[in-house]
């Protein structure tokens, strides 16, 4: 009577868990990997292939190739983003024509329920929906107003133990900016040394 009391509350909790995970909404994350090396440190991210794939698959393939190598982050707003410039214009060494090919490709919109929400990565684009490149932005802070209007592929891999990249993060937000137009710019140069795929 007793184990089948055990029997029963453990496969109870078992479909509560499945029922507030399935609410949550919140898709898994791949195996796979990329990390950013930058004078400031590290970031590594871990991606959401099932809700961006086509957007994934291209921003794996930029990062094979090396095109985000040299690139930099053209925009460090604290509390709001640090975004990498498009690999076609943001690069200081000169690209071979594959990762041309690859960096100037346009990615239809891949939108999802998923939250834009500190640590989330979100792809960069101007006002045609489908008009996303290579740039994405870094999300310092939650930002609402952009949920399902922005593609969110990825986010900062969490490790319980160790953060994999967010103290870069806030080196990030804490260098010395200037507002151009609507954009906030840091002074200095932030430079993607190398980054690296791994998974």
């Amino acid at each position: 009577m007793g184990d089948t009391r055990i029997l029963i509350l453990g496969l109870a909790c078992l479909a509560i868990a499945s029922v507030v995970k399935a609410l949550s909404h919140e898709p898994e994350l791949g195996s796979a990997r990329v990390v950013f090396q930058t004078s400031y440190g590290d970031i590594e991210f871990g991606f959401y292939p099932t809700v961006a794939p086509k957007t994934v698959d291209h921003i794996f393939k930029l990062v094979r190739l090396g095109g985000y190598n040299t690139n930099h982050f053209f925009r460090v707003d604290k509390g709001f983003v640090a975004q990498v410039a498009d690999v076609a214009s943001g690069r200081s060494a000169p690209m071979n024509e594959e990762q041309r090919k690859e960096a100037e490709k346009t990615i239809l919109g891949e939108f999802s329920d998923v939250k834009h929400v500190r640590g989330t990565l979100s792809m960069g684009r101007y006002d045609d929906p489908n008009s996303a490149q290579s740039s994405f932005s870094m999300l310092l802070g939650d930002a609402p107003h952009l949920d399902r209007q922005y593609e969110t592929l990825r986010k900062l891999e969490e490790v319980p133990k160790v953060t994999k990249g967010d103290e870069t993060l806030r080196k990030l937000e804490e260098v010395p900016t200037r507002r151009e137009g609507i954009f906030v710019m840091p002074t200095e140069r932030i430079t993607i040394l190398s980054t690296y795929y791994y998974g």
